[in-house]
């Protein structure tokens, strides 16, 4: 298939595909873009000419000469808007500022109590979000797009948390609409582990097309991305794997005939429990893992179990999707290895060979900012979608052009 086919379904490409063109950060003349789009230097003048306007490219330079003037190159300016992004947990709030390449600009965490309800949450980070862009650098950038991820199921298409259960008072609360009140832009809302997903392809695997992010602390979530794009299901609830039934194995932590979902056998609210009847004190995911960093023998097997389980599992997800790296995040993750290995250990043991054989299964690479960067990403994505670029360039003030 050609270029001008891929970028737009077989028709002829519009500005906002010819955008598309240069997300990448490449700079390119109006020739290489006709040379992309099989468009005639005319058309691609004029659409460049209209991104320019718009503020979305802006002159970077001149290419290599083959005879007579330089030409012009464009690049995609990513500081025309700023992107405010939230990660919200159960007990604490980041927010960010990016810009629309997905770069974090600037930052802050604050304590919360995701129990305290909506509002008390996002007034504050509303609060914490204006103090931000009202930085000296900022200033007269647009703000043109908010993302919020949230501990919870949510309906991505309406932006509305969906009975979380970690969330009271949240259910079906009009998340966009209230934040919408302050800044009056998009609003995009979703699950803490699609974000997540997100935030680590773009920054640690970013050529890789098939993933699945999986958090193991207080719940267990996955985020699937296939064919490059995250899959969020019907309603927004595809990956809830922790209320995926645990195949009974000889290794097993539950007894034969018990059902059991996997967020009772293997969050970290599972596994303190479980210590717990051995006599330890354990009582959140942070219980568990300062033991297994301490060295203590139960907490490290338990941890190792709740491998196997989350392994189960997701050897069904290796069968079915076939991804190409599975990535391990969540507070448990962060004890150390082994949670890692006994994922290893039970996935590539019962998921066909010709789905693990080249399959990776990784840590977090990303650390603490990997939600925010990924609810970033979601809104730049949509903010830069073709339909919504040519909406914007139809309405924007003219600025400058450049000779082709």
């Amino acid at each position: 298939m050609s270029d001008p086919d891929r970028l737009n379904g077989g028709a002829s490409p519009g500005t906002g595909d010819m955008l598309q063109l240069l997300l990448d950060g490449q700079a390119r003349t109006k020739a290489d873009l006709a040379h992309l789009t099989g468009l005639a230097r005319s058309t691609v003048s004029a659409r460049v000419d209209a991104l320019l306007a718009s503020g979305l490219v802006v002159p970077a330079g001149e290419g290599l000469s083959t005879g007579g003037r330089p030409p012009s190159r464009v690049a995609f300016n990513p500081r025309v808007g700023l992107v405010l992004a939230a990660d919200l947990g159960a007990s604490h709030a980041t927010v960010a500022v990016s810009d629309l390449g997905g770069r974090i600009l600037d930052s802050t965490t604050r304590p919360l109590r995701i129990a305290d309800g909506p509002a008390a949450v996002l007034d504050g980070v509303l609060t914490d979000g204006r103090a931000l862009l009202e930085s000296e650098s900022l200033r007269g950038i647009p703000l043109v797009g908010i993302g919020i991820g949230v501990p919870g199921p949510v309906e991505h298409s309406t932006g509305r948390p969906y009975n979380p259960p970690i969330m009271p008072g949240w259910d079906r609360f009009d998340v966009p609409g209230y934040v919408q009140r302050t800044f009056d832009v998009p609003v995009l809302v979703d699950n803490d582990v699609n974000v997540l997903a997100l935030g680590e392809q773009a920054t640690s695997f970013p050529d890789v097309e098939d993933l699945v992010f999986v958090k193991v602390a207080t719940g267990i979530g996955a985020g699937i991305i296939a064919g490059g794009r995250l899959q969020r299901g019907a309603q927004g609830s595809a990956g809830d794997m922790g209320h995926v039934k645990v195949p009974y194995s000889p290794e097993s932590s539950h007894a034969p005939g018990e059902d059991r979902d996997l967020e009772e056998l293997a969050s970290g609210t599972a596994i303190a429990t479980a210590l717990r009847a051995q006599g330890l004190d354990a009582v959140t995911s942070s219980d568990v893992v300062e033991l297994v960093r301490n060295g203590n023998p139960a907490a490290i097997e338990a941890t190792r179990q709740a491998g196997r389980d989350v392994g189960e599992v997701l050897a069904m997800f290796v069968n079915l999707l076939n991804p190409s790296v599975i990535v391990l995040g969540g507070s448990i993750a962060r004890a150390g290895e082994h949670l890692l290995a006994g994922v290893r250990e039970v996935v590539y043991r019962r998921s066909i060979p010709l789905a693990t054989q080249h399959l990776a299964i990784v840590q977090t690479h990303t650390g603490e900012k990997a939600a925010v960067l990924g609810a970033a990403i979601m809104v730049a994505r949509h903010i830069l979608s073709s339909a919504n670029v040519d909406a914007y360039v139809s309405h924007a003030t003219p600025r400058t052009e450049i000779p082709a």
